[in-house]
């Protein structure tokens, strides 16, 4: 747990600068991406700028936070590292200009959250969370309603919305059958505005086919790199083209697994790759990643604003 005793100095102020001094001893250089004709939001060249999220009404920053690198039973290496670590990355991610994180009911790190926003205006951040309905991966048995479940969520994150309510892991093409109900009852929580926006964590092919047409689904966490390590097909150009036809739908599009679940954080040349990749699709609207350390953040920022400032 978060303890009321744990001080962290929050610094609000937004800076516009970038700082190259760590990624650029890599030395590399990043090819243009080729940014879809179609893209109708061209890339800004800050990497911290607000963009859309699909048709949601809802503006993210380009790049995002996740928060439960390696997750489950309510652990993961953002709880592992301690309160404080881990309050001083979310704390760094805020100052830098992230403003979208990622929770989830297997993460862990609901409390955490909560302890570091509590001094911020609600509206200065947003905020999303998933619920886990399969066997294991959470402390109890039972699997309650989704309103049930939300409401918790409120509670733990000291929040009276959520931007954000997602179905965890969705493995198999009929989720939108087998969850038909859960599907009901976010779309009156989001018509009561206790959410802003209901969709799916996707960790399969068939599972990412059936957001497709699908008016229920607002926005899509997708599992997306230059490599397909860690996604739902060894063939990136599969899952892209899944991608950009949802993104053309409207729908928001949340980028995951960019650096293969961790498979290549120590590769810059594939990082750099991937980033390139992942952005020149032009219908991945946010970069989503779980920062372990301060330095992290700079280096990424870095990295996508030399792709940003060459498309």
């Amino acid at each position: 747990m978060v303890h009321n005793t744990i001080i962290i100095t929050m610094k609000i102020s937004r800076r516009n600068f970038i700082n190259t001094t760590i990624a650029g001893t890599a030395g590399l250089l990043i090819g243009k991406p080729l940014v879809s004709a179609c893209n109708n939001n061209p890339l800004p060249e800050d990497p911290f700028a607000l963009v859309p999220l699909g048709k949601t009404g809802i503006k993210v920053s380009l790049i995002s936070a996740g928060t439960g690198h390696n997750g489950g039973n309510r652990q993961s290496n953002m709880t592992r590292m301690g309160a404080d670590k881990f309050g001083k990355v979310l704390n760094h991610e805020f100052d830098r200009g992230i403003r979208f994180f990622d929770c989830a009911d297997t993460y862990g790190t609901h409390p955490f959250v909560a302890e570091i926003f509590r001094l911020i205006p609600r509206d200065k951040y947003i905020l999303s969370s998933k619920i886990w309905f399969h066997s294991g991966g959470i402390p109890e048995e039972g699997r309650p309603d989704a309103d049930v479940v939300v409401n918790r969520f409120l509670k733990e994150l000291h929040t009276d919305y959520l931007d954000m309510v997602l179905f965890h892991c969705m493995m198999t093409g009929d989720w939108p059958e087998k969850f038909e109900k859960q599907m009901e009852i976010l779309a009156r929580l989001k018509e009561k505005g206790i959410i802003r926006a209901h969709g799916v964590s996707i960790h399969s092919l068939d599972a990412l086919r059936a957001c497709i047409s699908n008016p229920w689904v607002d926005t899509v966490h997708v599992r997306i790199n230059a490599f397909g390590t860690a996604m739902d097909d060894d063939d990136p150009a599969k899952v892209a083209e899944i991608i950009k036809t949802l993104h053309d739908e409207g729908k928001g599009i949340i980028g995951m697994k960019l650096i293969g679940n961790g498979a290549f954080m120590n590769d810059p040349e594939k990082i750099d790759k991937s980033i390139s990749y992942v952005l020149g699709l032009g219908a991945v609207d946010t970069l989503n990643i779980g920062f372990e350390k301060p330095e992290e953040i700079d280096d990424y920022a870095s990295r996508v604003e030399r792709v940003l400032v060459s498309s």
